[in-house]
């Protein structure tokens, strides 16, 4: 069964929240898991993308966003639309929704901060994942 984990941070921007975002994909991405970032819409992909190569000078996280025309695919891909390449086996989520093919990941990372709108939407998200009966863990930063 899918583990699903929230980090729930103190800070009310996307830009912090995206950060943390970064940190957690390296760390994901060094603990040996093929990691999908799950985004909002193509303009947070590139974003994430971008901030991949740069948020930290020492850091390496090999990654592409899905349809960039990058082989063979790395073990990070970021998406917005579509399923992930089999082999996926955890899911950052930084979309306001649960994507409907979560279950076939084995992790699944939510990433909540004290922005109005992210707190809301992930409160939801928080709520569907107990209700289906997956376990919970919430890891307050």
């Amino acid at each position: 069964m899918t583990k699903i984990d929230f980090y729930i941070l103190q800070d009310t921007t996307l830009e912090a929240r995206l950060a943390f975002a970064c940190r957690l994909a390296e760390t994901i991405y060094r603990k040996g898991y093929r990691l999908h970032v799950h985004t909002q819409d193509e303009a947070m992909a590139r974003q994430m993308d971008e901030m991949l190569w740069t948020f930290r000078e020492e850091s390496y996280v090999p990654h592409a966003v899905v349809g960039d025309d990058v082989a063979p695919v790395p073990p990070v891909t970021i998406g917005w639309e579509s399923t992930p390449e089999p082999g996926v086996q955890a899911m950052l989520n930084l979309h306001d929704e649960i994507p409907e093919w979560f279950s076939r990941v084995e992790r699944v990372a939510e990433i909540i901060n004290q922005h109005q709108d992210v707190l809301r939407t992930k409160r939801a998200c928080w709520q569907t994942y107990k209700d289906r009966g997956y376990p919970v863990e919430a890891h307050k930063l």
